[in-house]
């Protein structure tokens, strides 16, 4: 007799429906349990649909699938070119892991072109997310060019078309992705450090795409969230990091440190501030080194005015270490010698860019920034046209600076994504191109610290 279930979708879940028929507790798919809701079927994560799908078969059930929406495609790269040798070896990697799986790549080695190939060779119904409106519109034009479609659907920021080949952020995803997590077979997160977290998790956990590739140059968060890759995407299938491209496919680089001096001045308002900083820690035991001291510091802080007043002398610390005179001064001289190289400031925070901005007449980028405007700016740098460009944060990534081959750092996190990140966006190859990346920082101050901890990555040994 033959035993036949259903298996359907329903907001970001699985439903199946055993049609009375009683299963054998090992005939019933990892991670489905009894929903009285819905008359005691089955419910199930989406994301198990390919190995639930599977589970049902190997216990000899006839299923009727009604939980996949999404078809075959014909899809063929229009453009189609070579792959450089780690492009693809990604793919190949990435196919042997069952199409699961993250690629970690390098900024501007070629990891849209892996994700091209990718959505050629599984020719499915393909969603990429990404983190931005600016890489939403990037790859619309991407896709619509690669496969020669003129309608590339989009989801986020004011758009709402489904397609074959759609795009989505990742703030759209994890609350749309429960009205058509049926509807894509492969799912590219470009990007993919974002995913991990309670909200856009949701993006991998409410899709049944049994094909899921992940890119990213920096996988790694400081609150190990690269840990749920695994379930969420795929484990990581293929890396390759910045010291083994540099020179072949990345532009060949320098990194350089320099250190500036504070001024008599400058010095004693900053020890000043950093002692009142200092010896509020050291009355209440806190050791920022832990991994709750700066959590436990604001906490306290908050209870009285000394604690408010520490809090105002570490911000007040921090100000005259990452915008000292000295350093506005250097950066006039590096700019000099490098007044024929496209060169892109970054710094901490938007009043330094903004004071920058007006000191040397360079156009700044930063949230703030109107899309037209910004989409203006970047075509004079790439075009020539304008010769620098300072930002705070929001270059860091996702965004295409060909022409970039020199960097300077005046101010930032301890994060090391971030300095890696920075280092990316001017390594674009170009015939005899060397790129530098400047850091500038203030010595006998906190931020030297800072820099040890950035720098923790293989890309500056």
């Amino acid at each position: 007799m033959t035993r036949a279930v259903e298996l359907s979708f329903e907001r970001g879940t699985l439903l199946l429906d055993c049609k009375d028929i009683p299963l054998q507790p090992d005939d019933v798919p990892d991670g489905f349990l009894p929903d009285d809701r819905v008359g005691g079927k089955l419910r199930g994560p989406a994301h198990l649909y390919r190995r639930a799908l599977g589970q049902l078969i190997h216990a000899g059930l006839d299923v009727q699938d009604d939980a996949r929406a999404y078809q075959p495609v014909e899809l063929e790269i229009r453009r189609r070119r070579d792959p450089f040798p780690h492009q693809r070896d990604a793919l190949k990697a990435w196919d042997k892991a069952k199409r699961r799986g993250v690629v970690v790549l390098p900024t501007g080695s070629g990891k849209s072109y892996v994700a091209e190939m990718a959505i050629a060779q599984v020719a499915r119904s393909t969603l990429v997310v990404v983190p931005t409106i600016d890489l939403l519109n990037q790859w619309m034009w991407v896709l619509g060019s690669a496969f020669g479609r003129e309608r590339v659907g989009g989801v986020g920021g004011g758009l709402y078309e489904i397609n074959e080949l759609t795009v989505t952020t990742y703030d759209s995803a994890y609350i749309h992705m429960p009205d058509f997590g049926d509807r894509f077979g492969l799912l590219v997160f470009d990007e993919c450090h974002h995913l991990p977290g309670p909200t856009y998790s949701q993006a991998a956990l409410t899709s049944i795409a049994p094909y899921r590739l992940g890119l990213t140059a920096t996988p790694e968060r400081s609150d190990d969230g690269h840990e749920a890759f695994r379930e969420l995407i795929g484990p990581t299938v293929y890396r390759r990091d910045i010291d083994e491209l540099a020179g072949l496919y990345l532009a060949g680089y320098e990194t350089v440190r320099l250190k500036v001096k504070l001024s008599e001045d400058e010095r004693e308002a900053y020890e000043l501030a950093r002692e009142t900083y200092l010896d509020f820690l050291r009355q209440h035991r806190i050791r920022m080194s832990a991994a709750d001291g700066w959590s436990q510091f604001i906490r306290i802080a908050n209870r009285s005015r000394a604690g408010r007043a520490a809090w105002g002398a570490w911000r007040k610390s921090k100000e005259i270490a990452l915008r000292c005179e000295a350093k506005i001064e250097l950066l006039g001289e590096l700019l000099g010698q490098h007044s024929e190289s496209p060169t892109i400031i970054f710094t901490n925070d938007n009043d330094t860019v903004y004071e920058i901005s007006r000191r040397f007449l360079i156009p700044a980028i930063t949230h703030q920034t109107k899309t037209g405007e910004r989409q203006a700016i970047l075509q004079g740098f790439n075009d020539g046209t304008l010769r620098a460009v300072v930002t705070s944060k929001v270059l860091n990534e996702g965004v295409d600076m060909p022409a970039a081959s020199v960097g300077i750092v005046l101010s930032g996190s301890g994060s090391v994504r971030e300095h890696v990140q920075r280092l990316g966006r001017i390594l674009r190859r170009q015939e005899g191109k060397v790129a530098t990346l400047y850091e500038v920082i203030t010595e006998q101050t906190s931020e030297e610290q800072t820099s040890e901890r950035r720098r923790d990555h293989r890309a500056y040994d």
